[in-house]
């Protein structure tokens, strides 16, 4: 029984090993401009920690621009007078 299993688990090994790869990984771009997050595209020029906008790949960079937000509600009514 403890044969089977063996082979079972060599011949597992033997065919995900033709999975494996031996190529040099790929290193990452240093950021292309002041403000650059460092593994993505986005940009954060003025060093609040919310991203202002993006590079693309030719190095130009593009103000995130989006509606303005809505209003905040109004406050609610106090709730007075009888309940119940």
């Amino acid at each position: 029984m403890k044969i089977n299993h063996m082979a079972l688990a060599a011949a597992g090994l033997l065919a995900l090993s033709a999975c494996a790869k031996n190529e040099a990984p790929v290193t990452v771009a240093p950021p292309v401009g002041p403000g650059a997050i460092a593994g993505t595209v986005a940009a954060d020029r003025d060093g609040d920690g919310y991203v202002d906008g993006y590079y693309t790949s030719d190095g130009m960079y593009h103000a995130v621009q989006g509606p303005p937000c809505p209003p905040p509600p109004p406050p609610t009514a106090p709730r007075r007078g009888e309940r119940g």
